[in-house]
C-alpha cells in the first residue's frame, strides 16, 4: 500500500466561528484569529486559522484511511508521535479544503506495533496548495487489543464515531489511486509581513519569553469536542486505567497547538510561519482537581540573511520533564 493514496470524498469549509472555537481551545488569542479588522490590517481578507487548525481535516482523513483503506487497526488505539506542517499559505475563513492522503511509509516495531507515516496534501478552491503535513502514527491490529479495553471504550464513546454512514445515506468508499488526482497550483508568493519581527532585531541565541499554560479536564473535553477527537483516554479515568496509565492525558495536538500560539505571539504574525514540526515524547497528565501546568520556552537556533528567516527551537516541560523530543519552527521575518 505504500505509495498509494486516496482523496477524501468531500471538502471541509472553514467557518468563522470554528476558527474562533479552535483558537479558544488552544488558548491562542492573537487578534487575527478573532477580529476581521485586525486581520485586514495584517493584509488578510478573512480571519486566519491557528497553525494546527489543519488537524481537524487531518483527523477526518486519517480516520477514513484506517476505516476503509488500511483496515485491521483499532482506531481508538492509534497514537500520533510526530507531526510536520509545511505552510504554503495560511488557512482563512471561507477556504474549502480538500485532502489527498498518501501512505508514505510503513515499519513494524519489535513490540508488535506498526509505525505508519502519512502525507496529507491540503488544497483549497482552484486546487491552490495550502499545506503539506507528515504524520507519524503508531497503531496496533484490532486482534491485539484487550477485550476489557474494547468494553470500556464501548461504554463511553460518543455515538456516530464509528465512521459508518447513517442508514438513509449512501456510503462512499474512496478509490485507491497511484497517480495524483490533479495538479496542485502553487500560491502566489506573499511579501514579508510588516507585522512580524524585523530581521535586524533577531539574533541567534535570543530567548523567547517563557509562557506557562494551564490545562484542566474541561480544557481537554472542550478540545476533544472542537477537534473531533473521540479517544476517551483524554477524559475518561476508566479507560486510562485499562490502558495502564494513572491519569487522563492531554492530546498531543493540543500541546502542539499551545506551542504554536507561544511562537506566533512572539513572532507577531501567525501568517509568517513557514513550517512547524514536533516530536511528542512524554505525556501531560491532567488531574481532575487541579490544572496541569506546561512551561513553554524557546530560543532562536539560526538565522538566514538571504531569505530573512529564522529557525526557533521550542521546549515544552511538564513537571520538569520535556514533552517534546524535537520542536522547531521556521519563521519569515520582516
Amino acid at each position: 500500500m505504500v505509495g498509494h493514496h486516496y482523496r477524501v470524498d468531500d471538502y471541509y469549509e472553514v467557518g468563522r466561528e470554528k476558527v474562533r472555537e479552535y483558537a479558544r481551545a488552544v488558548q491562542d488569542f492573537h487578534p487575527v484569529h478573532w477580529d476581521e479588522d485586525t486581520a485586514e490590517e495584517f493584509g488578510y481578507d478573512g480571519l486566519l486559522a491557528p497553525l494546527t487548525f489543519i488537524s481537524l481535516v487531518g483527523l477526518l482523513a486519517t480516520r477514513r484511511l484506517f476505516e476503509t483503506i488500511v483496515t485491521g487497526y483499532d482506531v481508538s488505539q492509534i497514537m500520533q508521535t510526530d507531526q510536520v506542517l509545511e505552510f504554503h499559505r495560511p488557512i482563512k475563513v471561507g477556504d474549502q479544503l480538500v485532502c489527498d492522503v498518501y501512505l508514505d511509509s510503513f515499519r513494524r516495531a519489535p513490540q508488535g506495533a506498526d509505525i505508519i507515516v502519512t502525507k496529507n496534501v491540503v488544497t483549497a478552491q482552484n486546487d491552490e496548495l495550502i499545506q503539506t503535513a507528515y504524520t507519524t502514527i503508531v497503531g496496533r491490529a484490532s486482534t491485539d487489543v484487550d477485550d476489557s479495553l474494547s468494553h470500556a471504550m464501548a461504554d463511553v464513546l460518543m455515538h456516530g464515531t464509528s465512521g459508518e454512514a447513517p442508514a438513509h445515506l449512501p456510503r462512499k468508499v474512496p478509490k485507491i489511486l497511484q497517480q495524483p488526482v490533479r495538479d496542485v497550483v502553487e500560491p502566489e508568493p506573499t511579501p514579508p509581513s510588516k507585522h512580524a519581527l524585523n530581521f535586524d532585531d533577531v539574533a541567534v541565541g535570543d530567548e523567547l519569553p517563557t509562557r506557562i499554560v494551564k490545562l484542566t479536564r474541561g480544557d481537554l473535553v472542550n478540545y476533544a469536542g472542537v477537534s473531533g477527537d473521540p479517544n476517551p483516554i483524554h477524559w475518561s479515568d476508566d479507560v486510562a486505567r485499562v490502558v495502564g496509565i494513572d491519569n487522563v492525558v492531554a492530546h498531543g495536538m493540543l500541546t502542539m497547538g499551545l506551542g504554536a500560539g507561544f511562537i506566533t505571539s512572539w513572532l507577531g504574525d501567525p501568517g509568517a510561519v513557514k513550517d512547524y514540526s514536533v516530536r511528542m515524547t512524554s505525556m501531560v497528565f491532567v488531574d481532575p482537581h487541579e490544572p496541569a501546568e506546561i512551561e513553554y520556552s524557546g530560543k532562536v537556533k539560526s538565522v538566514d540573511a538571504e531569505s530573512r528567516t529564522a529557525v526557533v527551537a521550542m521546549t515544552g516541560k511538564f513537571r520538569g520533564k520535556r514533552i517534546f523530543g524535537r520542536a522547531t519552527a521556521t519563521v519569515q521575518l520582516a
